[in-house]
């Protein structure tokens, strides 16, 4: 079967690497605007499935014509999230299935449609959004009850290559970061809703220590709106925390709650760093980065109170030069593009990693990727 690949950026790159490995798979085009890099990719292993083709998306006024031409039995979109709905307009028009990494919000419109057409939208199947739904879902479902959950996600230098005054370098978009560090987040704690500017989110009151084995002490602070989650993972009344956070090494926050305290987070100074900090916080080619995710769910179980931990960590892959960032990412689209390729995954219309998705499958494939997958129980005071 043949797969396309848009978007041929960092993630795009894990996507074809792991694409390349599966039986599932003969056939590979890869699109972009640019295709230097994936061809200077490329040029690093093996790849003789895999076609470069060089692609404006937003300019291309017949894009399910080019997807029907392409004889694609499923289409991986790592393309900038403002044309995933485009892309899956045009899936749905080519009869061709659909998967990403972005939240569902920019597709969720297209249900009806998608189900009409007996098409397969299959969005937030990455890092975040995506192992933490699929983590959360399988916690979920081994209580009776559930009375709080926290998700975490972190994307760092390991601590040898944190040698800069931010104990930070770029394995995704400067600007994506920034961003999301003047994003209002919004908490349940013991109960009520908390809502935290988006200036205030690195303030000491709002930041927490967690301790990763193996990695070490993290900053966590407040990353998005939990609150919206509870419906989705099916939460009941007895739910009194919820929360999403991000975490880095300590230091970061508070030099980060200087700089939004001085402005420098607005639209215009942002402009600024991240054409100032981007060649600034590059890997050195024999640095690893460091990706963690974990969901901490807790609750009642067969009349005892539990709490479950699922953690995934990974490192960078010096062999192919792919961060764990990229690994835990593309290889996560990958894996529900073959899902879907293999019939795992048929449902028509917009589909949801928590409901739709064999989460257990998906944490045996990340393993077998050498991504390590970790569930830890205890049981808690009455």
């Amino acid at each position: 079967m043949k797969a396309l690949v848009l978007g041929l950026g960092l993630q795009g790159k894990a996507v074809i690497h792991d694409l390349s490995q599966s039986g599932l798979v003969d056939d590979i085009i890869g699109a972009d605007m640019d295709i230097s890099s994936a061809e200077a990719f490329l040029k690093r292993g093996s790849y003789p499935k895999v076609r470069l083709q060089q692609l404006n998306i937003a300019e291309n006024p017949d894009l399910s014509g080019f997807m029907k031409q392409s004889g694609a039995a499923i289409t991986v979109c790592m393309l900038p999230t403002f044309l995933a709905h485009r892309v899956a307009e045009a899936c749905i028009a080519a009869g061709i299935p659909f998967v990403n990494t972005s939240y569902s919000h920019w597709v969720a419109d297209l249900d009806e449609r998608a189900r009409e057409r007996g098409v397969t939208i299959l969005p937030e199947m990455g890092f975040d959004p995506g192992m933490d739904l699929i983590l959360g879902g399988l916690a979920v479902a081994d209580f009776d009850e559930v009375y709080g959950m926290n998700s975490y996600g972190l994307g760092v230098p390991e601590l040898s290559a944190a040698d800069n005054a931010l104990k930070y370098k770029i394995t995704w978009t400067l600007e994506g970061v920034l961003n999301a560090y003047r994003r209002p987040a919004r908490l349940l704690r013991k109960g009520q809703p908390v809502d935290i500017a988006g200036t205030e989110i690195f303030r000491k009151e709002n930041i927490h220590l967690i301790h990763v084995p193996g990695v070490g002490v993290m900053e966590a602070y407040a990353n998005g709106d939990a609150i919206e989650f509870i419906d989705r993972f099916g939460l009941g009344p007895q739910l009194k925390d919820m929360g999403r956070y991000a975490a880095r090494w300590p230091g970061h926050s508070a030099y980060w709650q200087v700089m939004a305290d001085m402005g420098f987070l607005e639209d215009e100074p942002l402009k600024f760093l991240v054409h100032h900090l981007t060649p600034r916080l590059q890997y050195r080619e024999n640095e690893r980065d460091v990706a963690v995710l974990r969901i901490e769910a807790w609750g009642l179980k067969q009349g005892c109170r539990k709490k479950i931990t699922y953690e995934v960590i990974d490192y960078r892959d010096l062999e192919t030069g792919l961060f764990a960032m990229n690994r835990t990412v593309g290889f996560t689209a990958s894996i529900a593009a073959q899902m879907v390729l293999s019939g795992e995954v048929s449902r028509p219309g917009v589909l949801s990693p928590i409901a739709d998705v064999p989460g257990s499958r998906v944490l045996e494939e990340l393993q077998r990727r050498d991504i390590q997958v970790v569930k830890r129980e205890e049981e808690l005071a009455s």
